[in-house]
């Protein structure tokens, strides 16, 4: 690796890493909502049970996110049935759902298998700005 001759300014630096944190937050929200709604849509329901596999968590690790989720006005469930998303949780898992389509989109334009941009869009979707974001879509627009 070749030597940085020169790091960057203490706020400009900080603002960077700052930015990476609050997206590995709203990151596993945002997954969770985009699963939630989907389930919803497709098996007409969202169990506790399903989310951990789908997701590859424990059940209690599910429970957690999902009680973290009823705190922050994205959920709700009730006994014995599954997990619902608020109007706030819907339009986070809408806005999620399109910024995993544009960055798929994005990377099959560039020759990226399907499979790989599906994998690969799960990580890149919660760190683009929205400002890329509306590059990458001008971009598809044009070719």
């Amino acid at each position: 690796m070749p030597p940085c001759d020169k790091l960057p300014a203490e706020p400009s630096q900080a603002d960077r890493f700052k930015k990476t944190r609050a997206a590995q937050s709203a990151a596993l929200s945002e997954d969770y909502v985009e699963l939630i709604a989907d389930l919803i849509e497709i098996e007409g329901e969202a169990r506790v049970t399903d989310i951990a596999r789908r997701l590859g968590v424990s059940h209690a690790t599910a429970n957690k996110n999902i009680n973290k989720m009823k705190r922050e006005g994205l959920a709700t469930s009730k006994p014995y049935r599954g997990v619902f998303l608020t109007d706030i949780g819907a339009a986070l898992a809408l806005f999620s759902r399109n910024r995993h389509r544009i960055v798929v989109e994005l990377m099959r334009a560039v020759g990226v298998p399907e499979d790989v941009a599906e994998q690969d869009a799960e990580g890149i979707e919660h760190h683009v700005s929205e400002q890329t974001l509306l590059a990458f879509e001008r971009f598809l627009q044009t070719r």
